[in-house]
């Protein structure tokens, strides 16, 4: 077996890793946790194409995506609230 058959090994542990993260209260897991899942789809990929899984390859980008998407509305609702919380009060 090469290095990329084992490829699949690193990438779903790193996966499971990062369910366990984003799962978590503390804001900075949570943070860590997307990360290692935008790490893990690149895993994934790299796995997928060494074993022409197209789908996986796909399904993967698709993730990547989803999970690029949730941040920035997270970033964006987070500015929204800091916003709204450092507005003056009306009379």
């Amino acid at each position: 077996m090469d290095w990329l058959d084992a490829l699949q090994w690193p990438a779903m542990a790193v996966t499971v890793l990062a369910t366990w993260l984003v799962g978590s209260s503390a804001a900075g897991r949570r943070k860590a946790g997307f990360w290692l899942f935008l790490f893990s789809n690149a895993l994934w990929v790299g796995w997928g194409l060494h074993t022409s899984a197209w789908a996986l390859v796909v399904l993967q980008f698709a993730l990547a995506a989803l999970n690029l998407r949730g941040q920035a509305k997270a970033e964006r609702e987070q500015k929204d609230r800091d916003h709204t919380a450092g507005a003056a009060p009306g009379p």
